[in-house]
């Protein structure tokens, strides 16, 4: 069993993108079949001993239309699916992806060196390593044990 670390906002954020979702879906319905509507990429976020990893969904967006950057301890993600306008729209049966652009922002840690970022987008996956700052990192502690002679 994994233990994980308890985060009192995590049940609100997911109640936020929820409804995000929920009015997403209701737009989408009262417009156009074909309206372009935003979406929230998944995001996947873990940590270990040197480094904080985000992992962002974002499949069929090219590496031009995405932008993430670090200000104030906020690292910010902003990017758009463009819909495809070759194909003629009164095709269309359904469209069920969503299409528009998205803004996600999240508080980072006083332990990360936010100078050192790197960034990878491959198979449909933005990933972005944040490296934790030296001094934030665990150091190993050598305990020495005393030993007494029985007199």
């Amino acid at each position: 069993m994994a233990i994980v670390r308890w985060d009192p906002f995590r049940e609100v954020a997911a109640l936020q993108n929820r409804i995000n979702s929920l009015f997403g879906d209701l737009n989408s319905e009262t417009g156009s079949p074909l309206t372009t509507a935003s979406f929230i990429p998944a995001v996947d976020v873990y940590e270990d001993d040197k480094k904080v990893v985000l992992k962002l969904e974002v499949p069929g967006i090219e590496e031009k239309d995405l932008d993430a950057r670090v200000e104030n301890h906020t690292l910010t993600v902003k990017g758009e699916r463009k819909f495809e306008k070759e194909e003629k729209e009164e095709n269309f049966h359904r469209v069920e992806r969503r299409y528009g652009s998205f803004y996600r922002a999240f508080t980072l840690p006083t332990t990360v060196d936010t100078e050192s970022v790197d960034a990878k987008y491959e198979a449909g996956v933005l990933k972005l390593e944040l490296k934790k700052k030296p001094e934030a990192q665990p150091k190993q502690i050598k305990v020495n044990v005393e030993k007494k002679l029985a007199a």
